[in-house]
């Protein structure tokens, strides 16, 4: 009788084999697909905004490469017209964002010739909205952003400097936009800084400013 039932439970056994094998390659899928899709949106894993709540997420998004990980990152040091305030994005592929937002005693005017001085008006591009005022640099992949800013500490009425929040953003390593969109993009973002460190610096008086600054021209 035993030999008859051997082959009965020998097939079962290889049914239950077969089985478990299944069951272990399927999940070892799902994990593998569950890994992949864990690290490769580091970004999205992100808060929705960036830098102490300034900057949208999505515009970074917009220029960094998707990645295994990412994280994200801001300070600020000293205070009104000595105000500067860092954040950055920085990723596992090694691509990153980085910026520099700080209180200057500089005019518009002085803030634009010492662009026009290292590379001439065909080497920038340029937007604005009324006394603020954007830059983006053809050859390098960061943009600036000029809003006035008289410092608690400086006399609204006998202020014999300009003041400004210059801001500055750089990409460095990969980047997924080119061309005007990317200039544009970094430009939103120091934008969005900029907004954030003029009320760090407890700039007097209140400023209007708009949504988005007008868009760069196809160049």
């Amino acid at each position: 009788m035993a030999e008859t039932r051997a082959p009965k439970e020998t097939k079962h056994g290889a049914k239950r084999f077969l089985f478990s094998l299944t069951a272990l390659c399927l999940a070892g899928v799902s994990i593998w697909f569950g890994y992949v899709q864990f690290f490769t949106k580091g970004l999205e894993h992100l808060p929705s905004k960036l830098c102490e709540g300034a900057v949208e997420r999505d515009l970074v998004v917009q220029v960094l490469p998707s990645t295994r990980s990412a994280e994200e990152g801001a300070k600020h040091q000293n205070s009104g017209d000595d105000l500067t305030f860092y954040c950055h994005v920085d990723t596992s592929g090694d691509s990153s964002i980085w910026s520099e937002a700080r209180v200057r005693p500089i005019s518009e005017a002085d803030w634009i010739a010492s662009y026009r001085g290292s590379g001439g008006d065909n080497g920038i591009i340029r937007s604005s909205a009324d006394d603020i005022q954007a830059v983006a640099q053809l050859d390098t992949e960061q943009a600036e952003v000029y809003v006035p800013c008289t410092p608690p500490a400086v006399s609204s009425s006998n202020s014999s400097e300009d003041y400004a929040v210059i801001t500055r953003v750089e990409a460095a390593g990969e980047v997924k936009a080119t061309g005007t969109a990317l200039r544009q993009t970094l430009t939103d973002i120091a934008y969005q800084l900029a907004k954030h460190a003029y009320k760090l610096a407890e700039c007097q008086g209140t400023h209007d400013f708009p949504q988005e600054l007008p868009r760069y021209g196809d160049r």
